[in-house]
């Protein structure tokens, strides 16, 4: 059943990847493909070679170019003031898909869906889809835009599966399980992926992420040499939403630099239906969520994602909020 609340946000999907990786041929396929979405495009371009209009020429949805500077960075403002004239149109579409540049940091583009009052109204964050070149990713793995890239993934393309052997891609999959324990990870060549895998994901349903690894919220499932990681809290019981949110706001003051990603669904005192949590950096947002399952045990799970986390302390301080 679709929550009254949520029905009428439009969800976005933040697509982002290294240069030359494949969005443009994913972006591609979004837009001619037959999954009964209507599809509203913004396409970031930065001195990067523009998409192909001969290729969606025959495509139903609009296409926005900006051209004058990088999404992320110089153009936030244009962004928000896009989305807004494409609201105007409500009717028009269904679904929105911002392609961001290949240099980029996926950040700025995703708290453009927290920190504008109008805009969480409005539209809703989908999913963060990441299309990693499973040839080349090695050249750029130390890159920051390439780890925030795949730190910030909801779903993970590795593309290009045909130019390597399985076992490099066995290892560059484990690579990547540590630093993203949550995203889901398809294998694909020419970007060629079920619609339905990086459109309508919900990808803030820490459920979704256990069908696919169950061992994610495990005790032992992290090791911690890499410079990105996750770190997964997982408690019974219920959590005093004041000292949450005043633990959670501190943190994310003083630490939010290196806290990528945050998400969690969390049992608050006195709350009938699950909350679910989501932060980007210093900025967060929290709303009610479906009510818990009969049979359902209500529990506290949250990940964070990102560089030189504490796990015993973070551990220790989201204990001291439980009732």
């Amino acid at each position: 059943m679709v929550d009254s609340v949520t029905s009428d946000l439009v969800p976005v999907t933040v697509l982002t990847g290294y240069l030359g990786a494949g969005k443009t041929t994913l972006l591609n396929r979004i837009l001619t493909h037959e999954h009964g979405k209507k599809v509203a495009v913004i396409v970031n371009e930065f001195g990067e070679v523009g998409i192909d209009n001969q290729l969606v020429i025959d495509a139903d949805e609009e296409i926005f170019e900006m051209n004058n500077g990088c999404i992320c960075c110089t153009v936030r403002g244009d962004l928000m003031r896009i989305i807004g004239n494409l609201m105007k149109r409500r009717n028009k579409f269904d679904h929105l898909v911002i392609e961001t540049t290949g240099l980029a940091d996926p950040a700025p583009v995703i708290q453009t869906f927290f920190v504008d009052e109008d805009m969480r109204e409005k539209i809703q964050l989908d999913a963060v889809v990441t299309v990693v070149d499973a040839k080349h990713i090695w050249q750029h793995w130390d890159a920051d835009e390439a780890q925030e890239q795949i730190a910030f993934a909801d779903v993970i393309l590795l593309n290009k599966t045909d130019l390597v052997t399985p076992e490099q891609l066995d290892e560059l999959e484990k690579r990547i399980r540590l630093m993203n324990a949550m995203a889901k990870i398809y294998r694909t060549r020419n970007s060629e992926v079920s619609m339905d895998t990086v459109l309508g994901v919900k990808a803030f349903d820490l459920n979704r992420a256990l069908e696919i690894d169950p061992e994610f919220l495990g005790e032992d499932a992290h090791e911690h040499d890499e410079t990105v990681y996750s770190i997964a809290l997982v408690a019974q019981g219920a959590l005093d939403g004041d000292k949450l949110n005043n633990w959670l706001g501190n943190l994310l003051q003083t630490q939010g630099q290196d806290i990528f990603r945050t998400k969690g669904i969390l049992n608050i005192a006195g709350e009938e239906n699950r909350f679910v949590f989501q932060g980007v950096h210093m900025l967060f947002d929290g709303k009610p969520d479906r009510p818990w399952k009969e049979g359902e045990t209500p529990k506290n799970e949250l990940v964070f994602i990102g560089r030189n986390l504490d796990e015993a302390k973070l551990k220790e301080d989201f204990l001291a909020c439980m009732t």
